[in-house]
């Protein structure tokens, strides 16, 4: 872990390799005076003649500045003041520490506005760490340690909470499946709820069976590899205050099962215990925070493979809530897998749910790469979760839930199917069918096939894993408590 200090010294009197300075577009800082009394007309050049605009996430690297004892200015754009919000920081910071981390350096400095300072924070922790973890040499470098100028200790200890949280949901995600598979998954979380002050039940293949979670076996049946439930508790209110659970689709690699993926299809396929990892991500950061709220993290973890004991298609597979699914798609299993965990969730007393899955294709097409779909039978409850993600920067987009799109579910031999008639509108039935588990409890499906995984990198992210919606759920969860739901 990085060590983050707090510094009061002078710009030009700070001994670091690198200073990162943020500038607005369209005004100073006291900031941005200092760098021009240390520095003269330098970076008022820069300015003037348009070498650096301060767009978002623009960056300038310079070494060896007259005037400041730092060995490199780094100049980062934060664009207008009056547009300045939480993903601006978070993504102008990480842009700065990523331009910065492909050489090894010892000390950075950081100067950012007080608004939003523990985004900042973050960002330069989540730009900082890669995704090429099992890199004998890996391209991106870490900090040793890095300072912020700022009297406010409680935002850098958010920061820092918040990116090593969101890096944890990203180092899950690019964890290659031989390392990562249920029983290792359960394992790291068991030792993060000790490190973080959460307490961890898992139920292994025995428990599973005695709790008739036959879906989620079902799709686990094909892999050598036994499937694993995590529930993951943390009560920071009263006894008899709300409960908030939030449930994520574990499976640690995906091949189709016997609806089998192309190999192009098949390769990022680690990536799709995205909605585990972000449970996970947020349960770490909501209990280091220790937030004034009681909530309970539900994870079913599975590897969806190809044998003799595969599920098939036309099987039909009772739920641990007895309704009967027919199978017409072994690749339609994320639902399969949530449907238990759904049943478990609601009937454990929660209050309210929020699911996050790498569910469909669907959802890519119709929202692109850095959307998530939000599906939900509580208009309040959604409206409250949108308000969050909007907040934290993380963009969605709620698709409607019209009563037609069940019919599309219903099966002539069972209950349910687990896929819809033909192509159209996969992603709705899919959210259907997973509303099939909640009972009445007021829920959210966040589908989020396309943010959680990026094969290019952006400027201020390594490609891979994003940790999408841990900042989201830690704004949620900040505001739980007051909410009139």
């Amino acid at each position: 872990m990085q060590q983050i200090k707090l510094t009061s010294s002078k710009i030009g009197e700070v001994d670091a390799d690198a200073i990162i300075v943020g500038y607005f577009s369209d005004q100073s800082s006291s900031y941005a005076e200092e760098i021009s009394d240390a520095t003269g007309e330098f970076v008022g050049n820069l300015l003037n003649n348009g070498d650096f605009e301060a767009k978002p996430n623009e960056v300038v690297v310079l070494p060896y500045i007259k005037g400041l004892q730092a060995n490199r200015l780094v100049l980062v754009g934060l664009g207008k003041s009056s547009e300045f919000n939480a993903a601006v920081a978070l993504r102008a910071a990480g842009s700065a520490a990523k331009a910065l981390s492909e050489k090894k350096l010892g000390h950075v400095v950081i100067c950012f506005p007080a608004d939003f300072l523990a985004e900042a924070v973050a960002g330069v922790i989540v730009g900082n760490h890669g995704q090429d973890i099992m890199r004998s040499e890996p391209k991106i470098h870490s900090f040793d340690s890095f300072s912020v100028m700022t009297g406010n200790t409680s935002a850098v200890t958010e920061g820092q909470i918040l990116g090593n949280a969101i890096n944890t949901a990203r180092m899950l995600v690019n964890l290659p499946p031989n390392v990562l598979y249920p029983e290792t998954f359960a394992e790291r979380v068991e030792t993060l709820g000790e490190e973080s002050g959460f307490e961890v039940e898992v139920w292994d293949d025995a428990q599973l069976q005695e709790q008739e979670c036959r879906t989620l076996l079902a799709v686990a049946q094909g892999s050598d590899k036994p499937p694993r439930m995590l529930t993951m508790k943390y009560l920071g209110a009263t006894e008899d205050a709300p409960v908030l659970a939030l449930v994520g689709k574990g499976v640690t690699f995906d091949s189709g099962g016997y609806s089998l993926k192309p190999s192009e299809g098949m390769l990022d396929m680690k990536c799709d215990m995205g909605g585990a990892a972000t449970v996970v991500g947020a349960m770490q950061a909501i209990s280091l925070l220790n937030l004034p709220i009681n909530v309970v993290g539900y994870c079913g973890l599975v590897e969806n493979l190809v044998s003799g004991r595969a599920y098939k298609l036309g099987d039909v597979i009772r739920s641990r809530n007895g309704k009967t699914i027919e199978i017409h798609n072994t690749d339609a299993e994320g639902r399969l897998v949530l449907a238990d965990v759904l049943d478990v969730a609601s009937q454990s007393g929660a209050d309210h749910i929020v699911d996050f899955a790498t569910l469909t294709g669907a959802c890519l097409v119709a929202l692109g790469l850095d959307c998530a779909g939000l599906f939900t039978n509580d208009q309040k409850w959604c409206d409250q979760f949108r308000e969050a993600a909007d907040l934290a920067g993380e963009d969605s987009w709620q698709l409607p839930m019209t009563d037609n799109f069940s019919e599309q579910i219903k099966s002539n031999v069972a209950d349910l199917k687990n896929v819809g008639a033909g192509r159209w509108g996969g992603s709705i039935t899919a959210a259907k069918f997973l509303e099939e588990f909640v009972a009445e409890t007021p829920w959210i499906h966040v589908d989020i096939a396309g943010p959680a995984w990026s094969d290019k990198e952006k400027k201020w992210i390594d490609a891979g894993g994003s940790g999408c919606f841990v900042r989201t759920l830690v704004q949620l969860a900040k505001e739980y408590s007051q909410a009139n739901l």
